[in-house]
């Protein structure tokens, strides 16, 4: 086991945002936090990171107390935080001489993330012949994509042993949503430990074995994804046919969550139930296009657990 976060706890005042959260990864893999906005998530990931005091509790790294000065942490901010008036590659060696990375390395580094991401044109501008060599790009002459990529540079520098990643997708398009991904997965291939807060639950499924979900500051749902899903059993059914089941539906008391032109969403009492449903549409020689049952999705879960939150903190 190699981070132990346990028990900590954060108040404004009054006011409660984090509540005795405990969770721990002790394997490498990614590891998801969940909440609607304001649930407390990045207060939480502030405090792992030392960013933020804790009123109590206390996070282990391999067995000592976690201090990122020694530790080799990344992190990729929700909130980005490049500087908008200084070069980037200044910033980057600048970032890289904070984890004490040496020079030659650094700049090693960085060119191979500047090809990886498609960004050094901006870090190392082309000399032009005839004209005086171009100047540096500053961060507040990138587009917000490409300002998101230079900060994921920042966070990879260092080849950290644990990486922070708060929304990384978030506001990116699909080109590079998948190149995003793509370095995510070769992260974990090298047995990093990651720890990720998405609202996208997809993106969650696809990388993550493991899930907190926040609710209001407190943990209301933890553990293995799988697990947590087959808990709840095979209970959504998806239907499609070529004529129309309404009748079928309502004979067999089974709920409607949703309709879509020629298919239905159900929830069924559990496979015994929609097994039956099936035979009957079949004997009644019934075309059925789609006859798809399942657990609930992770989207689902969400909903069902925190779905109630309308307020942020």
């Amino acid at each position: 086991m190699s981070l132990i976060v346990k028990n900590i706890t954060k108040k404004y005042g009054d006011k409660l945002v984090v509540e005795d959260l405990s969770f721990s990864i002790e394997r490498p893999g990614v590891y998801a936090l969940l909440g609607t906005n304001g649930a407390g998530k990045t207060t939480s990931l502030r405090i792992l990171l030392g960013m933020l005091s804790k009123d109590g509790g206390e996070i282990l790294w391999k067995g000592n107390h976690l201090d990122t000065v020694n530790a080799n942490v990344g992190y990729l901010a929700e909130e980005r935080g490049l500087y908008p008036k200084y070069s980037l590659l200044d910033q980057l060696l600048y970032f890289a001489n904070l984890r004490n990375v040496p020079k030659k390395t650094a700049l090693s580094r960085i060119e191979y993330w500047s090809d990886r991401l498609s960004v050094a044109e901006y870090i190392f501008p082309p000399k032009v012949k005839g004209k005086k060599n171009s100047k540096a790009n500053k961060a507040d002459q990138l587009s917000k994509g490409n300002q998101q990529k230079i900060q994921l540079m920042a966070a990879l520098i260092s080849d950290p042993e644990l990486i922070i990643l708060d929304e990384p997708l978030s506001g990116l398009d699909p080109v590079n949503t998948e190149l995003f991904k793509g370095i995510i997965r070769e992260e974990i291939a090298k047995d990093k430990f990651l720890i990720m807060s998405s609202h996208q639950m997809p993106v969650i499924e696809e990388f993550c074995s493991d899930i907190t979900i926040l609710n209001r500051g407190k943990a209301v749902l933890q553990g293995n994804l799988n697990t947590i899903k087959k808990s709840y059993g095979r209970v959504n059914l998806f239907v499609k046919s070529d004529v129309e089941i309404a009748s079928y539906i309502e004979s067999f008391g089974i709920q409607i969550t949703n309709k879509t032109p020629g298919e239905y969403q159900l929830k069924v009492l559990g496979e015994e139930q929609a097994m039956a449903f099936l035979t009957k549409l079949i004997e009644d020689k019934i075309p059925i296009v789609k006859f798809e049952l399942r657990e609930p999705s992770l989207h689902e879960i969400f909903i069902e657990k925190v779905g109630d939150v309308h307020e942020e903190k």
